[in-house]
């Protein structure tokens, strides 16, 4: 297992809060989008993004996080995992209509190790942070025997596609977004893999 030393850290169930703030910013709105459509009367949408990151188990929860630190507070996040190399089949009919193309993409790639989340808070960009969680995440990779990595990321994010491609990351594969009322600019889900 990778050694973390400060300022990265394994998150705790107690960073859900800032987890499900960071899992929000990497999906432009589309996490709260969905959280809203989730919550429960009484409940908020942030409430339901605090559940899903302090849950043990999910794409979400924080046992597959890494974060960075800066005077005792996150700035930013890794969170990611290994997809399994002869996964079961998905019934697409089965999920809602905005996430079959992003489930398509990741089914492209199996036996990757998958970028789920990289983010950094805005106050915070542009000193290295999220090409350094990058490179933890390849350590991770090539420790569980990954094919390489592969991330999902919208046509319209152009500061996520450069960062990618200075890190060797090429398109794969595209499927037109599903918005289902997320407002976006996008138009397009791009799959970006790195193979080893």
């Amino acid at each position: 297992m990778i050694s973390l030393e400060p300022p990265h850290r394994l998150a705790r169930p107690d960073d859900a809060r800032t987890l499900a703030e960071l899992v929000n910013i990497a999906g432009e709105g589309l996490a709260l989008h969905v959280w809203t459509d989730m919550a429960l009367p009484g409940q908020s949408a942030w409430e339901v993004g605090r559940n899903r990151a302090a849950r043990d188990s999910g794409g979400f929860s924080y046992r597959n996080a890494i974060v960075r630190e800066l005077n005792g507070e996150i700035v930013s996040c890794l969170i990611g995992y290994p997809l399994e190399h002869s996964p079961s089949p998905v019934n697409y009919d089965d999920m809602p209509a905005m996430f079959v193309p992003l489930q398509q993409l990741e089914d492209e790639v199996p036996g990757t190790w998958y970028v789920n989340v990289l983010a950094t808070y805005p106050h915070s960009r542009g000193k290295g942070y999220g090409g350094r969680l990058l490179d933890i995440a390849e350590q991770l990779a090539r420790e569980a025997h990954c094919s390489g990595l592969s991330v999902i990321v919208s046509d319209a994010n152009s500061a996520a596609r450069r960062l990618y491609e200075r890190k060797a990351y090429s398109e794969h594969a595209q499927r037109p977004m599903v918005k289902q009322g997320w407002r976006h600019s996008g138009e397009n889900w791009l799959l970006l893999v790195r193979y080893f």
